[in-house]
């Protein structure tokens, strides 16, 4: 293992012998493992460690270990406390988005001002693969199913040889103590799903499954430097800069309109995501006026020309809820309870008031800001319908579908507030516990 991990570090060129390293240790296993390698190695550190203040205890104890592990080791250390819940409600981002943003930009704070030259991250082989396969469910480009670069600007990532059965052998061999997260044991997010749910299955056709994959998204990665290089030069031939604005011949898209490959990789530096590729493809043969909204800019037909510019952020806030009384927190929502189901109750249900079956959701749960490429299961039909196709056939006003939010569990739409809910969280015959949810006039 330890030999392995210098060889990585030097086939990748990830840093130079005499190069400060900032260490990025959360407590968790993978992170003391690689402090532990580097200490070995006789690399000159730091220790940087985020207390995302999200586990109450637990976020304390996980600090004092790695404080007291760089104690022990004469390792300079850093840490930081980070109210991450009201960063995420303030950005109107997830939990986990909010604690990437916030500990990736501290990181390069110290790095920068303490002097140190990159900061090593300790993702895995296997953490490489989850990633890889939750871009592959999720629908992505080439560039989704490349995996996480050794080096990344001044991101390094010199475990991605091992993976996580090797880590813990070299773990208990050499005793480091670590703090086990206990959520990672959980399967109500999506990462962990494929971790303890699919990757298990997959070992069973294939027991090295993780190489495989992993050597397939090398691969990948060439190909898509190749189409990069292409996509970056036919960009350039049928498009120009003007201000904040890029704008392309609609004469020059027209033949590439047939394949959605070339349109979503031409146009995804712009946010276009997969769902809108065929919306794009339809408005360059449509009239003028003709517009696509992606997360960060809008793509406008006019004429003999789309025209790309960027669009402000969304000001309405997301709202996460860790347990139903949580909803009375939300200024739209006017009241939110549990109903046990009994022979002959009957529950009113109008459009603002949602009845969902308890059994069928999983905390917490989220309301957000309706997002491109969204889509629901709406009452009383079986099939798959886009937001944005149910805005159009219910003739929403610009107004009322910029101001709509839906309620999300476990990154299905629950609700389209105050509008629909989603028939896959009806209440059924089997349903004993009813969460009843009313929400304003919207």
């Amino acid at each position: 293992m330890f030999n392995d991990f210098l060889k990585y570090i030097e086939d990748n060129r990830l840093f130079g012998e005499n190069d400060r390293v900032l260490l990025a240790v959360s407590g968790g296993i993978d992170s003391m493992v690689m402090s532990h390698l580097f200490i070995n190695a006789g690399f000159t550190t730091g220790i940087a460690h985020c207390n995302f203040s999200l586990r109450s205890d637990e976020s304390d104890m996980d600090e004092e270990l790695v404080r007291s592990f760089a104690a022990e080791n004469n390792i300079q250390f850093f840490s930081k406390r980070f109210d991450t819940k009201t960063y995420a409600k303030e950005q109107s981002i997830s939990i986990q988005m909010a604690a990437r943003e916030l500990r990736y930009n501290w990181f390069e704070t110290v790095r920068r001002e303490s002097g140190f030259d990159c900061i090593a991250v300790a993702h895995n082989l296997d953490d490489n693969i989850e990633t890889l396969l939750i871009n592959l469910t999720r629908g992505t480009g080439i560039t989704g199913l490349t995996g996480m670069r050794p080096l990344s600007e001044r991101i390094v990532r010199p475990l991605l040889f091992a993976t996580r059965s090797r880590i813990t052998e070299y773990c208990h061999i050499n005793k480091i103590p670590y703090r086990d997260d206990q959520s990672n044991s959980e399967t109500k997010y999506t990462r962990n799903k494929i971790r303890h749910l699919v990757i298990p299955v997959l070992k069973e056709i294939n027991p090295s499954v993780e190489y495989t994959l992993n050597d397939t998204a090398l691969k990948l990665a060439g190909t898509n430097e190749i189409a990069t290089r292409y996509m970056d030069d036919l960009r350039k031939r049928i498009s120009r800069v003007e201000a904040d604005r890029v704008i392309f011949s609609i004469d020059d898209l027209l033949p590439l309109s047939d394949n959605n490959t070339i349109l979503y990789e031409l146009f995804r530096p712009y946010g276009l995501t997969g769902y809108l590729t065929k919306d794009l493809a339809n408005i360059l043969h449509g009239r003028t006026g003709s517009q696509v909204f992606t997360q960060s800019h809008r793509l406008l037909k006019n004429r003999t020309e789309l025209i790309v510019s960027p669009v402000e952020k969304n000001s309405l806030r997301s709202f996460e809820v860790d347990n139903v009384g949580g909803f009375s927190e939300i200024p739209f929502i006017v009241s939110a309870d549990v109903i046990t189901m009994e022979p002959g109750l009957k529950i009113k249900s109008e459009k603002h008031v949602a009845l969902i079956d308890f059994d069928t959701v999983r905390f917490p749960m989220v309301i957000r800001p309706w997002q491109r490429g969204d889509h629901f299961f709406p009452f009383g039909m079986s099939g798959r319908k886009k937001l944005s196709d149910y805005f159009i056939d219910r003739k929403f006003p610009v107004t009322k579908k910029e101001s709509t939010m839906v309620l999300e569990s476990d990154e299905k739409i629950v609700w389209i507030v105050g509008e629909r809910l989603d028939n896959r969280f009806r209440i059924r015959q089997s349903t004993s516990k009813v969460i009843r949810i009313e929400s304003t006039r919207m």
